[in-house]
């Protein structure tokens, strides 16, 4: 007897799924959004910390991008196994939406809900990692990586966010697509962890992963030292804001994380297995 589903197994299955996140109450949705949005930013500072020091230099650059991608996965693992609602997977209803099982009212509310959930916790790991300290690690290196990323994710153009949120959420949600077609514990974090392993290293950009590096930096700019460690420029520094971290990165990372997750992946195999 095999421990795995069949891709068209997985199909209906991730259906079913779409139907019982739309029916959720929506007080347990954004519990559960909250708590996802917390296990992705645990994710993101964890690989922050693991390799910043890597990133602080361009001949290491690569390497500590790897680094990041071996601890990140443990944050979609905490998602699926231990429970969350996570906005770039739930771009999977689309699946319900093609086969005339859910409204587009249905899954835009899950959408908002659930997107307004994870910010909140994201934003809540990033002002307790500040108010921790940690980010005095390497001699204050660790703050200067933090502002550092965010500075750059808030200088993408439109068209460079949108194309990295479509292949982001493309492999984040192949990675739930294997996920769901494990039966077994050991079988989901290892169907997990390769996608995500990859998005993290290719530099992808994760609407919900951004919802912590982006405040994160911000938060942190506050600090001369940390600033100082970065080595930004002081332009840079200007438009790492809350205006640019919704508009030029939010905005189009997040449209191109609904067309990797819910075209690319959802309606491609709805089409292949249920049309």
């Amino acid at each position: 007897m095999q421990n795995f589903s069949t891709p068209a197994e997985i199909a209906a299955a991730t259906i079913e799924v779409g139907l019982k996140k739309a029916a959720l109450p929506w007080a347990r949705s954004f519990v559960l959004a909250i708590l996802a949005g917390a296990f992705i930013a645990f994710a993101a500072e964890g690989s922050n910390m693991a390799a910043f020091n890597l990133f602080a230099k361009a001949d290491t650059y690569g390497l500590g991008k790897a680094l990041a991608g071996v601890v990140f996965p443990t944050g979609l693992m905490l998602v699926v196994i231990a429970g969350g609602e996570l906005f770039t997977g739930n771009t999977l209803m689309c699946m319900g939406l093609a086969e005339g099982r859910l409204s587009i009212g249905q899954v835009l509310w899950n959408w908002c809900l659930v997107y307004a959930g994870n910010l909140v916790g994201s934003l809540l790991i990033a002002h307790m990692m500040v108010g921790s300290g940690l980010f005095t690690s390497g001699a204050n290196m660790l703050g200067g990586v933090t502002i550092r990323i965010a500075a750059y994710k808030t200088g993408l153009d439109f068209t460079q966010a949108f194309y990295l949120g479509i292949m982001c959420n493309w492999l984040v949600c192949l990675a739930v697509w294997l996920a769901y077609g494990a039966k077994d514990i050991v079988s989901k974090c290892f169907g997990i962890f390769f996608p995500i392993c990859l998005f993290i290293t290719s530099g992808f950009e994760h609407s919900v992963a951004n919802m912590y590096y982006i405040p994160a930096g911000i938060f942190a700019k506050a600090n001369a030292a940390w600033v100082s460690a970065s080595g930004v420029a002081p332009e840079v520094l200007a438009n790492l804001n809350w205006q640019s971290f919704f508009v030029q990165n939010l905005l189009p990372v997040t449209l191109g994380n609904i067309v990797g997750g819910g075209l690319f992946v959802g309606i491609a195999y709805w089409f292949a297995y249920k049309k």
